[in-house]
């Protein structure tokens, strides 16, 4: 007797999602604000048209199965051909953050090996820096016109154009196994050198559409979507893929994410749905607020990479947008956790409502959690008792790129986070291991005291460290940035902690500076405040 099931079978592959939004989506739009300053527009039929004349190039220029093709660019619509057209012939599109200091930047291309690099003109300054550490490049391709090519330059330039201008507009995509190299993403790299995460089709296939689901992004055909997020940094969260599932108009920003550009495109295209980091609403916050414009179409926000202070999303709620919490990582692909309404939301009063709001959220389907305690046991789900999470799933790392052994630990990966996760499902984040702050014995979350600065109408941005101490080993330090125009001392913020916390959680003292140092994906680096402000207290 035949056990299997007699169904028609097609693997999970990328360019089957753009291929079925240029077929029931076709006249759609994907707009994309170009690095040359004009406003492009074309379609989902069209991408698919121009996504197959580049797999012909590619094809025609000896790129094989696993080779890698590098990209330094920001959202738009040359972008997320490569996306495809990479991934469609059995190559692996390779993003990179050109964010990260240029050593890290040859360090990745190097370790990678990327056969050709795409980049758009912003970066050329990069790539002549760059360029003569990487030996292994072949190609060097400016992602715009022959005319937009320098006349001197350190390394032979092509133009993207030039490139797919009088090649085929059909290609047949291959049959490949659907756990075949699609996108390889490096982490941010904050200690030590990057490391890769090489996602295969069927993971960002099925990551795409779980996360479009109602209870995770929630994502429809009658959506304009714009990823803020960038494309360089974990595929812009999966947007391009899950976009294209449901047949989503997309808007891509460029490099212009300053809020009163963002606002400006919005309000044109009639964005419904946005997703970023913390920084880009809190600017495009500041900029509501001081222009007196809004844009009527946007709804919500999903706002990862960092938690999402309170003040945040009640600044947002008050211009009509919803702020939606998420949470996942490079090494998910990255979407692990939203915020959504469980059974019971509706009745619950507003204090609790907003005290889930302030979550991380439920896993989305394919994704499990835990929480381990110091013993490696397993703690239990009631909203108290905190340890380091753990995850595993359909799209979750298995070893990083080039590594010899397994990330996981007995089948899970450690994320490095420490949470908390309620009877619901409900799991929050209270700090990052190498975060917490450790003081007399007892932890105490650096996220919750930044999140009560954060709430202070004269604080701007906020990060609290553990600052060596004689007595207590570690105490809790703030670091501040006032808002301009505040006078406001130590003592005014700290006693505006009376109440809210614990006596002894309340930081030893505050330091303002007129910026903090943020990752390369818009994260704060508690590293450098460490080794900057670490001593303050034993001074």
């Amino acid at each position: 007797m035949d056990h299997f099931g007699q169904m028609m079978y097609a693997p999970l592959l990328l360019p089957s999602l753009l291929e079925q939004a240029a077929r029931h989506a076709g006249r759609v739009e994907i707009v994309s604000r170009r690095v040359e300053g004009d406003i492009h527009r074309y379609t989902y039929a069209d991408c698919h048209r121009r996504t197959m004349q580049l797999a012909n190039a590619l094809t025609a220029a000896g790129i094989a199965p696993g080779d890698r093709i590098g990209t330094l660019a920001w959202n738009g619509y040359r972008h997320m051909e490569i996306y495809y057209a990479t991934a469609g012939i059995g190559a692996v599109c390779h993003t990179i953050n050109p964010r990260l200091f240029p050593e890290q930047v040859s360090y990745i291309i190097n370790h990678a090996r990327d056969r050709f690099l795409c980049f758009d003109a912003t970066f050329l300054p990069l790539v002549a820096q760059i360029a003569p550490q990487c030996p292994h490049v072949e190609r060097w391709i400016l992602l715009g016109d022959a005319s937009a090519l320098p006349d001197d330059f350190p390394v032979p330039l092509e133009s993207y154009e030039a490139l797919l201008d009088g090649q085929p507009q059909s290609f047949a995509w291959p049959e490949l196994d659907e756990r075949q190299a699609a996108l390889l993403c490096y982490t941010s790299g904050t200690t030590g050198n990057p490391k890769g995460v090489l996602y295969s089709h069927r993971s960002t296939y099925l990551m795409a559409y779980a996360s479009a689901l109602p209870d995770a992004l929630d994502l429809h055909a009658a959506d304009t979507v714009a990823p803020v997020v960038p494309m360089f940094h974990v595929s812009a969260w999966g947007l391009p893929f899950s976009a294209a599932l449901v047949g989503a108009k997309l808007v891509m920003p460029g490099p212009r994410l300053d809020g009163a550009s963002l606002t400006e495109l919005f309000t044109q295209e009639g964005v419904t749905v946005s997703a970023g980091v913390p920084t880009v609403w809190l600017g495009m916050v500041d900029h509501m607020r001081r222009s007196g414009e809004r844009c009527a179409t946007l709804a919500r926000v999903i706002v990862g990479g960092a938690a999402c202070p309170p003040q945040l999303a009640e600044a947002l709620g008050g211009l009509g947008i919803r702020a939606v919490h998420a949470w996942g990582m490079t090494e998910l692909s990255p979407v692990g956790t939203v915020c959504t309404p469980s059974h019971g939301y509706a009745e619950k009063t507003a204090e609790e409502r907003a005290r889930i709001d302030a979550k991380q959220g439920r896993a989305i389907p394919g994704i499990d959690m835990k929480l381990v305690g110091a013993a490696g046991e397993e703690l239990p789900w009631d909203g108290r008792s905190a340890g380091d999470l753990m995850v595993r799933g359909h799209w979750v790392v298995e070893r990083y790129f080039g590594a010899e052994g397994s990330a996981l630990e007995n089948g899970w990966f450690a994320t490095g986070d420490v949470a908390t996760i309620d009877a619901d499902g409900y799991m929050q984040i209270t700090d990052r291991s190498k975060d917490v702050i450790k003081s007399g014995g007892e932890w105490i979350s650096s996220i919750e005291l930044e999140n009560i600065a954060l709430s202070h109408p004269e604080i701007e941005l906020a990060a609290c460290i553990a600052a060596a101490h004689p007595k207590w080993d570690e105490r809790p330090l703030l670091i501040a940035v006032r808002r301009a125009g505040s006078s406001l001392s130590a003592k005014e913020l700290l006693d505006f902690y009376a109440g809210k916390v614990a006596k002894w959680w309340v930081p030893d003292d505050v330091v303002f500076v007129p910026e903090l140092p943020l990752t390369a994906t818009g994260k704060l680096q508690k590293l450098v405040l460490r080794q900057r402000f670490g001593q303050h207290l034993v001074r």
